[in-house]
């Protein structure tokens, strides 16, 4: 099957690249000359594992290409995907979907026989109705259906993720958009992967109430750390517990500094949006929006008082400012909130992140970058673990905590306990939910330790 795919981005190069793999013939349409260029030489303009030899190898095999030429891309095409961005609006909240019509309307005029018009970026309840009547509008004679195919890639496994997925959700109008998409996912059929299908509005539904509802664990396990540093209780005993009863099970239950990337934050605050309009407010999910801000807040605070109440003059080293592990990605990572502190509060900042330096040389400008965790802990006061790439979680502590001005430890991400801290020499240590210590005193903690009978 001819598919086209607009928009190289995290999603539509993922999705174009696997669905080449599939066997299908993929065109990536890209109006930027100078990726489709990067594309054409091999060369990947993200950071997502396995993503460089699954493209070389569909290259290779003639079944995917890439071109900024809109009608080579759709030319015999039976499916058009969308997967442009719909970054949250300025001043309202809500998606703004200006790229995604504009992509509707040229596909629209440039197509001359029936087509899908499927729309892969996450959007508002009611857009892909709104894109028939674009499209519609645009070439009133053209024959076509549209669909909606939400993705659901974590990045750092989006390979897996849509080779293996936990379901694909399809949302048409007709029986023969229904079988043009069967056909796309046939592969995936076959090995019994769930495919769900649906109306428009219920796969437009699923894919913002399965972000929130991620966002909601995350910012309750942040919550019950607040009140595990208060009681004295670890919270990630509280969520092991919590994570053994199979109606909720253990992930997002990883307290730490919030939640951020390109999905949530952009999700939640469009989910809330949509209920607004619909005078049906969704108050669980404004208020998971409030506490991932507080967190963030939380975090600098508690930094600050691991310092002994100030910033000024101190060095931090700072391991991780990706959002999360396995990606380059800096939307809304916590690191664009907390780093920055820091440095407003008079600290000179060292960073290391294995795939960050890209991106965040930009975002977050007056940092020294670094490539090793030791050298940026030398004549430190502070080290800060504020994401958990694998390469940070076996590090030579006792080498870390000798190598430090001022040993103290923030790990934000709970890889380390307070024992391992004061074994390791460090003077101080602060995690989140989980007993901490300051000046080489014993970690405060509750009475008992939990155990697993």
């Amino acid at each position: 099957m001819k598919i086209a795919v607009i928009g190289t981005g995290y999603v539509g190069l993922v999705s174009g690249v696997c669905f080449s793999d599939f066997g299908h013939e993929v065109t990536c349409l890209d109006k930027n000359p100078d990726k489709i260029a990067m594309l054409e030489r091999g060369e990947v303009p993200i950071f997502e594992p396995g993503l460089s030899a699954l493209l070389a190898r569909n290259v290779e095999a003639g079944r995917l290409s890439f071109t900024t030429d809109l009608a080579r891309a759709i030319d015999r095409a039976e499916a058009v995907f969308i997967a442009v961005g719909t970054p949250t609006r300025r001043g309202d909240g809500h998606a703004d979907l200006s790229y995604v019509m504009a992509a509707a309307e040229e596909i629209a005029r440039a197509s001359k026989g029936y087509v899908v018009i499927v729309t892969k970026s996450t959007v508002p309840v009611g857009t892909n109705r709104r894109v028939a009547q674009v499209v519609r509008a645009a070439n009133p004679a053209l024959e076509f259906d549209v669909a909606s195919n939400p993705e659901f890639l974590r990045e750092g496994a989006a390979i897996d993720d849509f080779m293996k997925p936990d379901r694909v959700v399809v949302g048409v109008q007709s029986d023969r958009a229904a079988t043009v998409m069967a056909e796309i996912y046939r592969p995936l059929y076959l090995r019994d992967f769930p495919i769900v299908t649906t109306d428009l509005e219920t796969a437009e539904m699923i894919k913002y109430a399965a972000n929130a509802f991620l966002a909601t664990k995350i910012s309750f396990i942040n919550e019950i750390a607040a009140l595990c540093e208060r009681t004295g209780a670890d919270v990630k005993k509280v969520a092991h517990g919590m994570g053994l009863d199979g109606r909720i099970g253990n992930k997002f239950l990883h307290a730490g500094p919030g939640y951020g990337g390109s999905c949530f934050p952009k999700d939640t605050s469009a989910l809330a949006r949509i209920g607004q309009e619909y005078a049906c407010p969704q108050g669980i999910v404004e208020t998971v929006i409030r506490v991932n801000e507080t967190v963030k807040l939380r975090m600098i605070e508690k930094l600050r008082d691991l310092a002994s109440g100030s910033f000024n003059g101190k060095t931090v080293a700072v391991l991780g400012v990706t959002f999360k592990p396995n990606t380059d990605d800096m939307r809304d990572a916590p690191s664009l909130t907390i780093v920055p502190a820091l440095i407003g509060g008079g600290a000179k900042v060292r960073v290391v992140d294995p795939q960050g330096r890209r991106e965040g040389q930009n975002l977050l400008p007056g940092v020294q970058w670094l490539d090793d965790p030791y050298a940026a802990a030398e004549g430190a006061d502070v080290l800060v673990i504020l994401t958990e790439w694998n390469e940070f979680r076996a590090l030579d502590l006792k080498r870390l905590s000798a190598a430090m001005t001022h040993p103290l430890l923030a790990d934000l991400r709970n890889i380390y306990s307070a024992e391992d801290a004061r074994m390791a020499g460090f003077k101080g240590y602060a995690g989140v939910g989980r007993p901490g210590f300051t000046d080489g005193a014993a970690p405060v903690s509750s009475q008992m330790v939990g155990s697993v009978i």
